[in-house]
Order: C-alpha cells, then structure tokens, then sequence
C-alpha cells in the first residue's frame, strides 16, 4: 500500500563552505542555480539546481562530515567527455568507469566528500 511516493523532489548535501560548493556545481558541474535562499540570520543557505524534474539542493545548515551519505546521480550525454572535463579540474574521482547491461558510470566525489554518480543509459 505505502505512501504513495511519485517523485523525489530534492536531494540534499551538507557543505562546509558554500563558496568552494557553488563554483564546483555551477562552474565545474555546469549547473544554474535556481534557489538561493537565506535561512538564517548566520549566514545559513539553502541553494537549489534544478535538473530534470529533481533538484540538488546544498546547504550550510548542518554539519558536512565528509562521509557522504545518499547520493545523487547526474545523467551525462557523453560519459567520456565529462570523465575528461572533470579530470581537468582536478575533481576527486573515485571509481573507474563502471558498467552494467543499461548504463556506463563512475562516482566522484564534491569538495566536501558527498559521492556523485556520473551516469549515462546506453
């Protein structure tokens, strides 16, 4: 029976340094940002990019450990491509390429440890 779950709205990733987050999602990554909103009088934000009909949201509202936890995965149209774009930037990449019978992927990580899954459907 359930709840009756029909999409995931959001995921959500705790970031130590909002700055160094957002030039990694929007410059490396190439996300628009889409909400940036002030929580708090501390200087907390929540910051969202819209993909598809999901958002990454990032925020400075709790504590990034740098044990990611849930991951989000971000569908590419040329995992090759993306593989050598983020290796430029020096990002953090933790698997090789990886495939099942669908799909081609490998996980890399933000500068605050959360794993993300390049992805792309054969």
């Amino acid at each position: 029976m359930g709840i009756n779950v029909t999409q995931i709205p959001f995921v959500a990733y705790p970031v130590s340094d909002l700055t160094r987050a957002r030039d990694f999602y929007e410059r490396v990554i190439g996300l628009k940002c889409t909400l940036d909103h002030e929580l708090t009088a501390e200087g907390q934000r929540w910051i969202e990019y819209d993909i598809g009909d999901c958002a990454l949201a990032i925020s400075n509202a709790w504590q990034s450990t740098g044990e990611s936890g849930a991951g989000a995965a971000f569908e590419v149209t040329d995992l090759d491509t993306a593989l050598e774009i983020l290796q430029t930037e020096k990002v953090n990449i933790k698997t090789d390429v990886m495939e099942s019978p669908g799909c081609r992927f490998f996980i890399i990580t933000d500068p605050d440890g959360n794993d993300i899954t390049i992805h792309q459907h054969k």
